[in-house]
């Protein structure tokens, strides 16, 4: 990197603003050009300052973190890591804040675990470097949120096609996901086959995850739990801290959760998914890599491949970040290369699925 990446942090904590800004100091790739305790002060420096990068709290006087940020993808659109409280609301207010337009989060600081916030502040450092590469779109996901496709209509012929105890499909996204996968469920017909899903989370925000996809969707999504089978209509997502893996007994499929240590850097890891599909569903199953920094689930995806499942890649224009699926691609796991929203269709077409 020729130049430093410009951060201004926004928190009404002077604490955490403090700590925010002395740990990313550190890291000889950022600067941190200024602090704001609201988005008053925040509109202020931004114009000023010129940020390439903002943390941005998720809660905040004067104006809610979520309005900010509606405003600032309208007018002055640039990436933004929220940093969010582990808490229930937190977690419901950050996955809203990944629908108007966060490229990301890290969980904020908690002020008596003092040994964890080296690490803390090193993840918020990495993602902040990542994402000064994207170009954040205007307003893109919720300029459109009136007018945008709920889903496809299916009739009882298009249920036919796809209605099997034993295909699986594979999932795996990280940043950028959240909103990516939402579109890619939402055209699920009630009785499509069933989903394992691994999307870079920490604990707690998963389940809120699976919850609100859960009400916009035809199939049920829900939480993995340990011994969950795997059916048709149902899209299972990998709890935070856990891997997810397939496993057969007989005709049925379920799943195992674990805490093996982490794969690619990641627990969970969409390497640990892709892997088990190949080794236990093969040419019965799609994998499908979308949008994410790094290359988690590459190698699986292979294998996957190898095993005779079909491979989707989200393509690079449709992608926030497009990480995993270029790295998919370069070791030739994948078969279709296709936008994020033909993604559906794609594996509702495949041969795995109508017999074809």
């Amino acid at each position: 990197m020729n130049k430093k990446v410009k951060v201004l942090i926004v928190d009404d904590s002077a604490v955490v603003r403090k700590i925010l800004s002395t740990g990313l100091s550190k890291d000889c790739e950022i600067e941190v050009v200024g602090t704001a305790a609201d988005p008053f002060i925040a509109r202020d420096k931004i114009i000023d300052l010129k940020p390439d990068v903002i943390t941005l709290d998720v809660e905040m006087p004067r104006m809610d973190g979520i309005s900010f940020l509606q405003r600032l993808m309208t007018y002055y659109p640039l990436p933004v890591i929220m940093v969010s409280s582990l808490t229930q609301a937190g977690c419901e207010t950050t996955l809203r804040a990944l629908e108007v337009g966060a490229l990301d989060f890290v969980t904020k600081p908690s002020l008596d675990v003092s040994h964890k916030l080296d690490e803390i502040v090193t993840e918020l450092a990495g993602k902040i470097k990542e994402s000064v590469s994207v170009k954040v779109k205007k307003k893109e996901y919720y300029k459109n949120t009136d007018s945008k496709n709920t889903g496809i209509k299916y009739t009882q012929t298009n249920y036919a096609l796809i209605n099997s105890t034993h295909k699986i499909i594979a999932i795996g996204a990280s940043t950028g996901g959240t909103e990516a996968l939402k579109e890619v469920l939402m055209q699920m017909p009630p009785n499509a086959p069933g989903i394992l899903i691994v999307q870079h989370m920490p604990q707690l925000f998963t389940k809120s995850f699976a919850d609100r996809l859960n009400s916009v969707c035809s199939i049920r999504v829900k939480e993995a739990a340990d011994g969950d089978s795997i059916i048709p209509g149902m899209a299972l997502i990998a709890p935070g801290n856990y891997h997810m893996e397939l496993r057969r007994n007989g005709a049925r499929y379920f799943v195992t959760i674990n805490q093996e240590p982490p794969v690619r850097r990641h627990r969970p890891s969409v390497e640990v998914l892709f892997e088990s599909v190949a080794k236990y569903a093969g040419s019965n199953a799609v994998g499908v890599i979308m949008t994410g920094m790094g290359d988690d689930g590459a190698r699986g995806l292979l294998k996957m491949k190898e095993s005779g499942a079909k491979t989707i890649a989200q393509d690079e224009e449709s992608c926030v970040v497009f990480g995993m699926p270029k790295e998919a691609i370069k070791v030739g796991a994948v078969d279709k290369v296709v936008s994020l929203n033909k993604i559906t269709q794609t594996i509702l077409s495949l041969n795995n699925f109508t017999g074809g």
